[in-house]
């Protein structure tokens, strides 16, 4: 009796935490659609989220995108199917690690940084004193940081892509001998713009999941520094979460949309 009762609250907790990131996500919805947005924050924010994040996305896409031409290159050496490794990389990277790896990325870098921000000012009654000087919370606060994310994480999903299939190519031809006609000839012919766009949908969608994990997580944050912490922690685990598991069910339902193969 006990083990349903401790299912049924933990239920409930995910329902009412589904519910209060859904309900900052439609207000944040009508402010947008009331046209009250704040383009000076707006643009403070793309460069804290998309130019501050280059970086690290460049990075982590290059070396994955290396290190799994390396291993893919290593198996099918076995079959003599050297010149399958650059569609194999173009694909995956375009489908699948260019856009989890780059919310991982900007969940652990941004999500950790917007709750900090956000619960700082919760805690200090900041917020409380932008309602007393008639500042809608949202409209100040998420709405900038919800376009620049929605703008930003796109991008830097296609520079991930691009800078993991480049890194891959050089490992492959440079170092491990594959015939640089033979690669790119696969790699154009099994790749293809739906590839991309199912990237590139991935990306928007882990954008709307960061950014309001992480706001509400802040918003929500009490209990001074610890609760700052502790909300910080659970942007970042739930936020990562969220895209990991996200992915999953985005994988089945949009390669009904966009087919792997077609035109190929």
């Amino acid at each position: 009796m006990n083990f349903f009762a401790a299912v049924g609250g933990l239920f409930s907790a995910f329902c009412a935490y589904l519910g209060q990131v859904g309900e900052l996500a439609a207000e944040t919805f009508r402010s947008v659609c009331s046209g009250r947005i704040r383009v000076g924050l707006t643009l403070r924010q793309i460069s804290h989220i998309g130019f501050g994040s280059q970086m690290v996305v460049i990075v982590t896409g290059a070396f994955t995108g290396a290190v799994f031409t390396a291993q893919t290159y290593f198996q099918f050496a076995r079959l003599n199917m050297e010149s399958a490794v650059g569609p194999v990389i173009s694909v995956a990277m375009c489908r699948e690690l260019g856009p989890v790896l780059t919310g991982l990325m900007v969940a652990g870098r941004v999500g950790a940084a917007m709750s900090a921000e956000l619960g700082t000012m919760k805690v200090t009654q900041q917020i409380d004193a932008l309602r007393a000087l008639a500042v809608h919370p949202v409209d100040y606060l998420v709405v900038p940081r919800a376009l620049a994310m929605l703008i930003s994480i796109p991008l830097l999903v296609g520079e991930c892509i691009f800078f993991g299939i480049l890194a891959g190519y050089l490992v492959a031809t440079k170092v491990l001998g594959v015939g640089s006609a033979y690669y790119l000839w696969n790699m154009y012919k099994f790749t293809d713009a739906n590839d991309i766009f199912m990237g590139v949908i991935k990306g928007f969608v882990f954008a709307v999941i960061i950014v309001f994990v992480s706001c509400r997580e802040g918003l929500h944050a009490r209990d001074g520094a610890v609760g700052v912490g502790r909300a910080t922690t659970e942007a970042v685990v739930i936020g990562s979460l969220s895209v990991l598991i996200a992915n999953f069910f985005l994988t089945m339902f949009l390669n009904i949309f966009f087919p792997a193969g077609v035109n190929r």
